[in-house]
């Protein structure tokens, strides 16, 4: 059994494109995206199109759920940057796609030969981020608070890979706008067998050039841009 993991497209077609034709090339049977489909790429409605075509899983991600319920983000930091960009969205994006949104899952799972499988964009709460940072023995508290052997997280845009003695907790990174210092879309590929489980994390090249032409071009916050261009800004994580 390998299962494709992605996370936080964000409108970005053109590295979701990249993801899912690398994640195929090695094998994925099935691909599993964490949320936030949407938000800070130039691509809402391309992205949603591909997603859909490709019968990929998704769950419901802070972004999605603003967007499909259309309510305001509260007292975050980057407030300013996200609201405008949820705004721009908002006003493009097509009524059937909306209609996806809403209809996304909180949570997926999956019984697999390693034992239950649970994904979701940051916990069964979309609308707060898991702080993954913690130790073995927080992170196997998470495990049995979540009842799986294999967590699988999003929302952070940073990569994170943790085997445990109880299980797996897994954070991909960011198919559209990966943080972790190097530009490129972010994935996952997990090999699932009846003795273990197999993590590959990886990453593959697009033209964020283009993308980040494309933002530019929208009128959307050049900060977004530096970002997909850079792999690192914080202050539009």
């Amino acid at each position: 059994m390998i299962v494709g993991l992605i996370s936080d497209v964000h409108a970005n077609v053109l590295a979701l494109e990249a993801a899912l034709g690398e994640l195929k090339r090695r094998g994925a049977e099935s691909i599993v995206c964490l949320g936030d489909l949407v938000g800070y790429g130039p691509s809402p409605n391309e992205t949603l199109d591909l997603l859909r075509q490709e019968r990929v899983l998704c769950t419901l991600g802070a972004a999605d759920e603003q967007i499909a319920f259309d309510f305001a983000r509260s007292c975050h930091p980057r407030a300013g940057v996200a609201d405008e960009i949820l705004t721009w969205t908002r006003s493009v994006i097509e009524p059937q796609h909306v209609s996806f949104l809403r209809s996304l899952p909180v949570q997926l799972r999956l019984s697999t030969p390693q034992g239950r499988f649970r994904a979701c964009h940051g916990t069964l709460d979309v609308s707060r981020r898991l702080d993954l940072s913690g130790n073995d023995l927080t992170l196997s508290q998470l495990l049995e608070a979540q009842r799986c052997q294999v967590l699988a997280l999003g929302g952070s845009h940073v990569p994170f890979y943790q085997a445990l003695s109880s299980g797996w907790v897994i954070n991909p990174g960011s198919v559209g706008l990966s943080l972790n210092g190097e530009p490129g879309a972010d994935y996952a590929l997990l090999t699932f067998t009846e003795s273990g489980l197999e993590v590959a994390m990886d990453k593959v090249e697009y033209d964020f050039a283009a993308v980040a032409f494309d933002i530019v071009a929208w009128g959307l916050p050049p900060t977004v841009a530096e970002a997909v261009q850079r792999g690192r800004l914080p202050d539009v994580a």
